[in-house]
């Protein structure tokens, strides 16, 4: 990139930043983080460069949505169907995670940012939840942003485990049907301390939800970029708040948000 090219870029920035009402941002935020592989295959490199340089695009976003004032940034990291792609490149996914949490932990600490989990970590090794537990303990006293990792996350399997939990306290107490509401079970999912998202975006331009928050994102704003994740920045985050400004949010009552 020329001077006068990272020049412009950064014109850019300033213009789409000045845009946006900072009073009226999303509070949460999701993301599914699509291209990866796409984006090393079309440069020539491994997919695990393209997972790398993923992990690098997220701090980045990340620093953005905080300047934002966003509250919660969830971000689909490794999902349950995951597992099945080839040992070697889940093998090297784990790897990028450990050294990932291990390089970024400081820095998280130093901008003020809360690490937490969604899913169901206990499948992975102990290395790996070693390293997140570490990170949760070090920023826990964090007042920032709200990161949150989806790891071994399926939304269909958060339903299934907060059933699960809702049977298990059936047996300990007397519960009516009228009990069992929609806050009781939102209650019971792994995002209850965080709430629904206000805005979904998904990159690489895939048309689908994958199995992500099924169940928070009823009334998400949808926000789909054909930018591959390496190459989603903070600008490309602007475009997707702003994008969420310009609608109204009737919320299914005729009320406009």
């Amino acid at each position: 990139m020329t001077v006068c090219e990272g020049n412009l870029r950064e014109a850019f920035h300033v213009s789409s930043l000045s845009l946006i009402d900072l009073q009226r941002c999303p509070s949460h935020i999701a993301i599914i983080m699509d291209g990866n592989r796409r984006w090393a295959k079309l440069k020539g490199l491994s997919p695990m460069m393209g997972h790398w340089e993923g992990a690098e695009a997220l701090t980045e976003v990340v620093r953005a949505a905080a300047g934002l004032g966003v509250k919660t940034l969830t971000v689909y990291s490794f999902s349950t169907e995951n597992w099945d792609r080839p040992d070697h490149e889940v093998e090297a996914l784990l790897q990028i995670f450990a050294l990932y949490l291990d390089r970024k932990r400081d820095l998280m600490v130093e901008e003020g940012i809360r690490l937490d989990t969604i899913g169901d970590i206990s499948r992975f090794p102990s290395t790996i939840q070693e390293a997140l537990e570490q990170t949760k303990r070090a920023t826990a006293l964090n007042q920032g942003i709200n990161l949150v990792l989806a790891m071994n996350y399926g939304a269909r399997d958060e339903i299934r485990r907060a059933v699960v939990k809702i049977v298990e306290e059936s047996r300990s107490r007397s519960l009516s049907p009228e009990d069992i509401t929609e806050q009781y079970i939102a209650s019971h999912l792994d995002t209850s301390p965080w709430g629904d998202p206000d805005l979904l975006i998904r990159t690489s331009g895939e048309l689908r939800l994958s199995n992500f928050l099924l169940w928070q994102i009823s009334y998400s704003e949808l926000y789909v970029t054909d930018v591959l994740w390496p190459d989603f920045s903070s600008e490309n985050l602007y475009q997707a708040v702003l994008a969420f400004q310009r609608r109204s949010r009737r919320l299914g009552k005729g009320e406009y948000k």
